[in-house]
């Protein structure tokens, strides 16, 4: 990973964010509207929350047969990817509520999940919002097994077939939860010595572990032991409920940023982008914002990644309505806005990109 700390520096640029900034505070002002969540995120909370433990709960009554029990393991998938961006991204970023303890209490729904509160914190709050797409920093384009997500990772045969079985890896992102959260632990360690990290904490290790271990006791011990399953009836199950959730969330996080359009700049032998921190987001990220309102409402308005690039401490649902204002000024910047149609547009440019990096 990077040893040295990154900069961004380049005060001609600067003036775009304040810009902005005092249009967003103003759309709220004149709106008389709170920037978190509200009452209705609350409500989407404990609906998404259901939609994972409720078929949970039937699993556990062990009164279906296997092919319901596969389709509620399914479920449980679309309630993890629903949780994952609806609930625990607000949570953990702090724009679910203006009360910190029902942040603090809903982006703990990660450990239903089977991550970690404060490695989702670093690694996606501090690293992948500050440097995005940045190699060796930003760990969503990073070392990924098989897969070649930037330009400066090393290209090898096996890569130019990716665009054919990335999305088979890509279902196994929340599964790799299950490790990742222990590997990291080294790479923060190893980043702290640049002071872009803090070393990983010894309160922290604790919890991680005893959260492991009550994430197997949920999610393995409890239905083994409650149920007349096998293990291998067990195991499809859990695979059908990760795989779900780890091909929607991947998928998702992957049209930001590894799109055309969505750039992939490289700090020079002193650490610095020579960029505004704002210009950065929007050269390296993309929105697939269409007319599937009910798609930006289930991923959490994450096809308005601009926006949340921008504004990561502003609750999602507010996004569709900052998009335009957002818009306005990079332009009136001089900026591009690298907006994709629709989700179908983005994955077509999400699928050529990867065939762009395997074959150069």
């Amino acid at each position: 990973m990077q040893s040295h700390k990154i900069k961004f520096t380049n005060p001609e640029k600067s003036t775009f964010f304040p810009t902005l900034r005092h249009r967003i505070d103003q759309h709220f002002s004149a709106n008389d509207l709170c920037k978190s969540g509200g009452a209705g995120i609350i409500y989407k909370a404990i609906f998404m929350l259901s939609l994972y433990l409720v078929p949970y709960a039937f699993i556990l009554s062990n009164q279906f047969n296997l092919l319901v029990m596969a389709g509620l393991a399914m479920v449980m998938g679309l309630g993890v990817a629903g949780v994952g961006m609806s609930v625990m991204h607000d949570a953990i970023h702090g724009s679910l509520s203006t009360a910190n303890r029902l942040n603090k209490i809903f982006g703990a729904s990660i450990y239903l999940l089977g991550g970690n509160a404060y490695n989702w914190e670093v690694q996606h709050n501090r690293l992948h919002h500050t440097y995005t797409n940045i190699h060796e920093v930003d760990e969503d384009i990073t070392g990924k097994f098989l897969l070649r997500l930037s330009f400066q990772e090393k290209q090898k045969f096996i890569h130019r077939f990716q665009h054919i079985y990335a999305f088979v890896l890509y279902s196994l992102m929340t599964l790799s939860f299950l490790w990742k959260d222990f590997k990291e632990i080294g790479i923060f360690n190893q980043m702290a010595k640049s002071g872009m990290t803090k070393p990983f904490p010894r309160k922290e290790l604790i919890r991680l572990v005893a959260t492991k271990l009550a994430y197997i006791a949920f999610i393995f011990i409890i239905p083994l032991c409650f149920t007349s399953l096998s293990f291998g009836e067990w195991l499809a199950g859990f695979l059908i409920m990760h795989g779900t959730a780890g091909m929607i969330l991947s998928t998702i996080f992957q049209m930001a940023h590894v799109v055309e359009g969505a750039e992939q700049p490289e700090p020079d032998s002193s650490g610095c982008i020579e960029n505004a921190w704002a210009v950065h987001q929007l050269q390296t990220t993309s929105n697939f914002a269409g007319k599937n309102r009910i798609l930006s409402w289930f991923i959490g308005g994450l096809d308005y990644q601009i926006e949340h690039h921008l504004f990561p401490s502003i609750s999602h649902i507010h996004y569709h309505a900052l998009s335009p204002i957002v818009k306005a000024t990079a332009l009136e910047f001089g900026l591009i806005y690298n907006a994709k149609p629709n989700f179908r547009n983005a994955l077509s440019s999400h699928v050529r990109m990867l065939k762009n990096m395997g074959t150069r």
